[in-house]
């Protein structure tokens, strides 16, 4: 029988870097404080960003629950919820690393925390966000206004 003279071809599979959540730690701070600043520049060009500052994340997130998505020991973004009311109040992700699934597996992990109806307040000029979370499957419930315009009430039922 004659020896095949076929090139062998090898095949590699390669395994993406998996993102991790975790609990956030103190050491986390300085870097969700600059994040949660210009992730919201970023998301929200329409408001005026002059007053935020770098504590602004430290009000925003007290009593909350934080869970911090990483990368190779790399942060990549973070979430924040008011558990006593499944209610997602943060989720932002590194401008760099948007649509790459950072947001995915936070969401993911939070509505997995969800111990009834999940909610959230998304503003209405945030139509990235909106189908975000619509993709995820959050309904609109209600509109109401706050001081950085008109938002929309979602929630998550839990299945």
């Amino acid at each position: 029988m004659a020896k095949s003279t076929k090139p062998t071809m090898e095949i590699f599979s390669i395994t993406a870097n998996t993102i991790l959540i975790r609990p956030w730690q103190e050491s986390d701070r300085p870097f969700l404080r600059t994040l949660f600043l210009h992730a919201r520049r970023e998301a929200w060009p329409w408001l005026d960003g002059s007053d935020w500052q770098l504590e602004d994340f430290d009000a925003v997130t007290r009593d909350e629950v934080i869970w911090v998505a990483t990368q190779n020991g790399h942060r990549l973004g973070f979430a924040s919820v008011w558990t006593n009311d499944n209610f997602l109040h943060n989720l932002f992700v590194d401008p760099q690393y948007q649509s790459m699934g950072v947001g995915h597996e936070l969401l993911e992990h939070v509505q997995k925390t969800f111990t009834s109806t999940g909610s959230l307040k998304c503003l209405v000029k945030n139509a990235r966000a909106i189908a975000f979370y619509q993709r995820h499957g959050w309904h609109i419930e209600a509109t109401g206004d706050s001081p950085d315009g008109e938002y929309y009430l979602m929630h998550y039922r839990l299945e």
